[in-house]
C-alpha cells in the first residue's frame, strides 16, 4: 500500500487557511514549495506530533 500524499486540498477540507500552513511549514522545516507542487507523504505530518497536522492527515486518508 502506498502512502498517502497530502495536497493543499486536504488543508482547505479541513478549514485550515494558507497563511498559517505556511507558518507551520516554516518552524517544522518543511518544503512548503514542494508542498504546493506535489504535495507530501502523510507521514512528515505525522512526524510533527501537532494535532492538526494529524488531523490534515486523517482528512487525506478519509478520500481513498
Amino acid at each position: 500500500m502506498s502512502e498517502v500524499i497530502v495536497q493543499m486540498r486536504h488543508i482547505r477540507a479541513a478549514k485550515m487557511c494558507s497563511s498559517g500552513t505556511r507558518a507551520f511549514f516554516k518552524r517544522h522545516e518543511m518544503d512548503w514549495n514542494k508542498f504546493l507542487a506535489e504535495g507530501l507523504p502523510a507521514s512528515e505530518f505525522e512526524r510533527t506530533g501537532d494535532a492538526m497536522a494529524l488531523h490534515v492527515v486523517e482528512v487525506a486518508r478519509g478520500e481513498g
